[in-house]
């Protein structure tokens, strides 16, 4: 993991902590941001969020797809866990807590947005950081590369109904123009994008080209990410000082889903008797949430100052810490997953 990537939490709470503190100070230029606007798309948001995602978008190849047979049973669990299971987990999860348990303890009129962010945490699945948590439990290479470029093919088509069903039956009002237009500015467009510089990178120099721009731009991405959380803070900075606790509750559903639907995805692996080298990316990906999708699809919908943009936030928050807690779980119950009768009796099979 690089620099930033490994202290990403200490990153994203001193965003928290500049991004109050600015946005109080300079008040009028941060309302003055969060105006310009075209189409209801704020403009600075929006070329921040595309130096987020289309770095991360380039390091997937669409290709590995045909791969999908060498390893079908982590494939199934896993898009079974993505797309069946933890959408539908998180908007049970942020109905039970945000609307009952701790509905005493946040602002009434955001109740429903901060369901509506939970939503659009859960309904789009990791693509870059999955390659750093899949490296660090030795998983399958070619397994998590077709993962990932499934779930982003599946992503086009299936992001927007599901939002759209989930925010429906919370009786959240959806803005449908706004969710297909955010659909199309920061998936559809930067998918195209980042493959078309993908293509003429690799024709010109090959892999190894490739890897020279990824190392480039990584950083670039990381503090676009930064900026935009510092802008999102200032906005919610005075909501913040008011009720500090918000961040902690709104962390609660976000936890028990992680690793509810990790702990899912392995032992379903494990009773389908596929290697641990899949069934640990597979419960990576499982657990894990494209946050940069849904920080820029909530505050699109919804806008800076909204509940649904700061539970996105709050993802990212506890994005790295979380995640690496599933990866020591994973590596250490290595041997008890392999004990497995499935699982052995496969790898003696494929041995054989």
């Amino acid at each position: 993991m690089s620099l930033f990537e490994r202290y990403l939490t200490l990153w994203v709470a001193l965003c928290i902590v500049a991004g109050i503190a600015l946005g109080h100070l300079f008040k009028p230029a941060f309302q003055a941001i969060g105006s310009a606007e075209i189409a209801h798309v704020n403009i600075p948001v929006a070329i921040l969020i595309w130096l987020m995602i289309i770095p991360m978008l380039m390091k997937v190849d669409f290709g590995s797809i045909a791969k999908v047979r060498r390893h079908w049973r982590g494939i199934g669990v896993t898009l079974f866990i993505n797309w069946a299971v933890k959408p539908f987990s998180m908007a049970a999860l942020g109905w039970l807590f945000i609307h009952h348990l701790f509905a005493a303890y946040l602002p009434a009129g955001q109740l429903d947005s901060y369901v509506a962010g939970l939503i659009l945490l859960a309904a789009a699945p990791c693509t870059a950081m999955v390659f750093v948590w899949s490296n660090l439990t030795d998983g399958e290479p070619d397994f998590t590369l077709t993962q990932v470029a499934l779930n982003d093919s599946i992503m086009v088509f299936a992001f927007a109904p599901i939002v759209g069903l989930l925010l429906g039956l919370s009786a959240i009002t959806i803005p449908w123009e706004t969710l297909l237009l955010s659909v199309g500015l920061y998936i559809v467009v930067p998918v195209a994008l980042a493959q078309v510089v993908r293509s003429r990178v690799q024709a010109r120099g090959g892999a190894s080209a490739m890897s020279r721009l990824l190392a480039r731009l990584q950083p670039l991405s990381l503090l676009a990410l930064l900026a935009t959380l510092v802008l999102l803070f200032g906005f919610q900075g005075e909501q913040i000082i008011a009720q500090p606790l918000i961040i902690a509750l709104l962390a609660v559903p976000i936890l028990i889903q992680v690793y509810f639907n990790a702990g899912l995805a392995y032992l379903l692996n494990r009773a389908t008797g596929e290697a641990h080298c899949v069934a640990a990316p597979s419960a990576l990906i499982g657990a894990s949430n494209f946050f940069e999708l849904a920080v820029a699809a909530a505050i699109s919908i919804f806008g800076f100052s909204s509940g649904a943009a700061l539970a996105t936030v709050v993802g990212v928050l506890i994005e790295v810490p979380v995640m690496l807690s599933v990866v020591k779980i994973a590596n250490a119950s290595k041997r008890w997953y392999e004990q497995g009768d499935a699982v052995a009796r496969n790898a003696k099979n494929s041995g054989a």
